[in-house]
Protein backbone atom coordinates (compact mmCIF):
# COMPACT_ATOMS: atom_id res chain seq x y z
CA UNK A 1 0.00 0.00 0.00
CA UNK A 2 1.32 3.46 -1.06
CA UNK A 3 -0.06 6.53 0.83
CA UNK A 4 -1.25 9.36 -1.67
CA UNK A 5 -2.20 12.11 0.86
CA UNK A 6 -2.15 13.31 4.43
CA UNK A 7 -5.52 12.67 4.75
CA UNK A 8 -5.11 9.02 4.00
CA UNK A 9 -2.10 8.90 6.22
CA UNK A 10 -4.08 10.47 9.37
CA UNK A 11 -6.86 7.59 8.61
CA UNK A 12 -4.30 5.42 9.12
CA UNK A 13 -2.96 6.64 12.10
CA UNK A 14 -6.31 7.15 13.97
CA UNK A 15 -6.98 3.38 12.84
CA UNK A 16 -3.77 2.35 15.27
CA UNK A 17 -5.93 2.92 18.17
CA UNK A 18 -7.04 -0.12 20.13
CA UNK A 19 -3.96 -1.73 17.77
CA UNK A 20 -1.66 -3.29 20.43
CA UNK A 21 1.67 -2.96 19.78
CA UNK A 22 4.48 -5.65 20.50
CA UNK A 23 5.11 -6.04 24.15
CA UNK A 24 7.42 -3.41 25.56
CA UNK A 25 10.19 -4.32 28.17
CA UNK A 26 7.62 -5.04 30.92
CA UNK A 27 6.55 -7.52 28.80
CA UNK A 28 2.92 -5.97 28.65
CA UNK A 29 1.03 -5.02 24.90
CA UNK A 30 1.15 -1.12 23.81
CA UNK A 31 -1.18 0.72 22.36
CA UNK A 32 0.05 1.75 18.89
CA UNK A 33 -1.58 4.74 18.63
CA UNK A 34 -0.35 6.11 21.68
CA UNK A 35 3.13 4.17 21.45
CA UNK A 36 3.33 6.24 18.15
CA UNK A 37 2.50 9.94 19.37
CA UNK A 38 4.51 9.33 22.52
CA UNK A 39 7.87 8.70 20.51
CA UNK A 40 6.96 11.09 18.25
CA UNK A 41 6.80 13.64 21.09
CA UNK A 42 9.69 12.63 22.59
CA UNK A 43 11.81 12.92 19.32
CA UNK A 44 10.17 16.37 19.40
CA UNK A 45 11.46 17.25 22.41
CA UNK A 46 15.35 16.02 21.53
CA UNK A 47 15.93 17.20 17.90
CA UNK A 48 12.99 20.16 17.50
CA UNK A 49 13.89 21.18 14.43
CA UNK A 50 14.42 17.85 13.18
CA UNK A 51 10.99 16.84 11.75
CA UNK A 52 11.39 14.26 9.77
CA UNK A 53 13.24 12.07 12.55
CA UNK A 54 9.66 12.71 14.37
CA UNK A 55 7.58 12.11 11.66
CA UNK A 56 9.37 8.77 10.97
CA UNK A 57 8.65 7.93 14.83
CA UNK A 58 5.05 8.93 14.24
CA UNK A 59 4.33 6.59 11.29
CA UNK A 60 6.82 3.69 12.30
CA UNK A 61 4.31 1.68 14.10
CA UNK A 62 1.57 1.93 10.99
CA UNK A 63 3.24 -1.40 9.82
CA UNK A 64 0.84 -2.75 12.45
CA UNK A 65 -1.70 -2.36 10.51
CA UNK A 66 -0.02 -3.08 6.99
CA UNK A 67 1.66 -6.24 8.10
CA UNK A 68 -0.32 -8.10 10.80
CA UNK A 69 0.89 -10.90 9.73
CA UNK A 70 4.40 -10.17 9.01
CA UNK A 71 6.01 -9.01 12.33
CA UNK A 72 9.42 -9.36 10.82
CA UNK A 73 8.50 -7.00 7.59
CA UNK A 74 6.74 -4.30 9.67
CA UNK A 75 9.00 -1.66 9.26
CA UNK A 76 9.11 -2.35 5.65
CA UNK A 77 5.56 -1.96 5.36
CA UNK A 78 5.37 1.24 7.26
CA UNK A 79 8.43 2.41 5.06
CA UNK A 80 6.91 1.85 1.61
CA UNK A 81 3.47 3.27 2.51
CA UNK A 82 5.05 6.60 3.70
CA UNK A 83 8.00 6.95 1.04
CA UNK A 84 6.14 8.38 -1.63
CA UNK A 85 3.87 10.99 0.44
CA UNK A 86 7.09 11.61 2.74
CA UNK A 87 10.62 11.47 1.30
CA UNK A 88 13.42 8.97 1.20
CA UNK A 89 15.24 10.17 4.82
CA UNK A 90 11.57 9.24 6.39
CA UNK A 91 11.26 5.93 4.65
CA UNK A 92 14.72 5.17 5.48
CA UNK A 93 14.37 5.83 9.46
CA UNK A 94 11.15 3.86 9.52
CA UNK A 95 12.71 0.81 8.05
CA UNK A 96 15.67 1.30 10.38
CA UNK A 97 18.36 2.56 7.76
CA UNK A 98 19.78 6.20 8.03
CA UNK A 99 22.95 7.68 6.64
CA UNK A 100 23.47 9.31 10.42
CA UNK A 101 23.67 6.38 13.01
CA UNK A 102 22.86 9.08 16.07
CA UNK A 103 19.46 9.46 13.87
CA UNK A 104 18.34 5.40 14.58
CA UNK A 105 19.64 5.56 17.94
CA UNK A 106 17.69 8.48 19.12
CA UNK A 107 14.53 6.78 17.35
CA UNK A 108 14.74 3.54 19.23
CA UNK A 109 15.68 5.25 21.90
CA UNK A 110 12.69 7.01 21.71
CA UNK A 111 10.66 4.27 20.67
CA UNK A 112 11.23 2.05 23.61
CA UNK A 113 10.77 5.06 25.89
CA UNK A 114 7.67 5.68 24.30
CA UNK A 115 6.23 2.25 25.09
CA UNK A 116 7.31 2.96 28.95
CA UNK A 117 5.91 6.26 29.11
CA UNK A 118 2.38 7.02 30.62
CA UNK A 119 2.38 11.23 29.57
CA UNK A 120 -0.36 12.27 27.19
CA UNK A 121 0.83 12.70 24.42
CA UNK A 122 -2.39 14.64 21.76
CA UNK A 123 -3.91 13.12 18.82
CA UNK A 124 -2.70 12.80 15.80
CA UNK A 125 -4.23 16.05 14.52
CA UNK A 126 -1.39 17.85 16.51
CA UNK A 127 0.91 16.62 13.53
CA UNK A 128 -1.19 17.19 10.68
CA UNK A 129 0.56 20.71 9.87
CA UNK A 130 4.11 19.08 10.18
CA UNK A 131 3.06 16.29 7.75
CA UNK A 132 1.27 18.42 5.19
CA UNK A 133 4.71 20.60 5.36
CA UNK A 134 6.68 17.38 5.15
CA UNK A 135 4.73 15.90 1.82
CA UNK A 136 4.51 19.44 0.01
CA UNK A 137 8.13 19.62 0.54
CA UNK A 138 8.98 15.88 -0.77
CA UNK A 139 6.60 16.72 -3.76
CA UNK A 140 8.21 19.39 -5.04
CA UNK A 141 11.29 18.34 -4.51
CA UNK A 142 10.53 14.58 -6.49
CA UNK A 143 8.99 17.57 -9.11
CA UNK A 144 12.27 18.49 -9.61
CA UNK A 145 14.23 15.41 -10.25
Amino acid sequence: MELRSVEELMDLLYACRGTRDAPGPGGTPVDAHDHALRTAALLRRSRPADKELQVAGLVRPLGQLLGPGDPAGRADHAADAVRALLGERVSALVRGYAPADDDLLLLRQADVEGRLAGFDAGVPEDWRTVLELLAARNSRLGAVD
